[in-house]
């Protein structure tokens, strides 16, 4: 195993001391233990104020992948019509998905460097479809971009579409994410990106009207959402829950609520656009040239000419930084720098570029 001393990879995220510790208590057995659900419930109340939601909360024992097929399992069924907006290998990932269940999908494809602009198109779309989910990414983490959530919300507001899907894993806790205002009916989160807690955990805001659905649909997999409807109300839970995992999540939700929600966005943006700007003086070019909304919790950039990615990244690590590749249409050509959570750190950004720079000017 090797421990980097400057981690920018987007996600997982290096975890505090803090967090840590938070796990390594010897706790009983949260299937009879009502601290247990103490714990959960007051996680799921500072989750919601992170996601600015009244909406319940639920949270599940599993990577944020986890959150993204529960969502969808428990809603849909084979046939139901999914229009998919995608501007990056997740968006069309969430559209597979739900082919995968047997559903219609419409995929609305726009490029990898691009923010959706043309809602005309998305209206008609949208009018002409009827679809029963609207699935989109928040924060594209491979591209680096962002996607105007409140507009898509008021199109699914407009046209009474019953489900908002929405995936603000690598968002939530570092950028602006308004759960209720933007009319989201599924948000999506994960415990190992901005909020810094081991990849252990995932979570999801569940509106009334998505419970309504669910309750139809009476999805009973592992991942089912149904059975956490009742989960705090009955102390009952459907599987035996992750006490620990729980626990670093809660602790790492205390963190970010006592630096304060506002504060710790405002860092994000601001080391976000110290990296974007010490990339370019150093003769790089960011990914996308376009005029996409950057986002403010991980920089994509191209491969500098004079070298392959495998190159650069050895280098990288030779000197104790490690920074991320990518997939799909953009392995090899474009890399990552994971600036979200903990690593939302001007020193740390800074000594990670000197790096960066010194291997580029070589």
């Amino acid at each position: 195993m090797k421990i980097y001393q400057i981690p920018m990879v987007p996600g997982p995220t290096s975890v505090s001391h803090e967090v840590l510790e938070a796990g390594m208590m010897n706790y009983g057995s949260a299937d009879i233990e009502y601290d247990y659900v103490e714990l959960y419930a007051d996680t799921v109340r500072m989750l919601g104020e992170i996601m600015q939601t009244k909406n319940q909360v639920v949270i599940q024992t599993g990577e944020g992948m986890l959150a993204l097929w529960s969502a969808l399992k428990s809603c849909l069924l084979p046939g139901d019509k999914v229009l998919a907006l995608s501007t990056g290998l997740f968006g069309y990932g969430m559209g597979q998905m739900a082919e995968s269940i047997g559903c219609e999908v419409r995929t609305m494809g726009f490029g990898f460097d691009e923010t959706f602009t043309d809602f005309d198109l998305i209206e008609k779309a949208i009018r002409e479809f009827q679809p029963k989910m609207i699935t989109m990414v928040q924060n594209e983490t491979p591209s680096g971009t962002m996607n105007p959530v409140e507009e898509i919300g008021l199109l699914k507001e407009k046209y009474a579409v019953p489900l908002l899907y929405v995936d603000a894993v690598s968002g939530i806790g570092g950028s602006v994410v308004k759960t209720d205002d933007w009319h989201i009916d599924l948000c999506l989160g994960g415990s190992q990106k901005c909020l810094s807690a081991p990849a252990s955990m995932s979570f999801l805001s569940v509106s009334p009207g998505a419970w309504e659905i669910i309750e139809k649909v009476q999805y009973i997999g592992y991942d089912a959402l149904l059975p956490f409807h009742t989960a705090v109300e009955n102390a009952c839970f459907p599987y035996t829950p992750y006490w620990q995992g729980t626990a670093q999540l809660h602790k790492a939700c205390e963190l970010l609520l006592e630096d304060g929600l506002e504060r710790v966005i405002v860092r994000h943006e601001k080391v976000a656009e110290y990296c974007r700007e010490r990339v370019e003086k150093m003769g790089l070019r960011l990914y996308p040239v376009a005029d996409a909304v950057p986002s403010p919790t991980v920089t994509a950039v191209y491969v500098p000419e004079n070298m392959t990615w495998k190159e650069l990244d050895a280098r990288l690590r030779e000197r104790g930084v490690v920074m991320g590749g990518n997939y799909g249409c953009l392995a090899g050509e474009v890399f990552r720098i994971g600036h979200m959570g903990s690593q939302a750190n001007l020193n740390l950004v800074k000594e990670a570029l000197d790096v960066l720079e010194e291997i580029v000017r070589l």
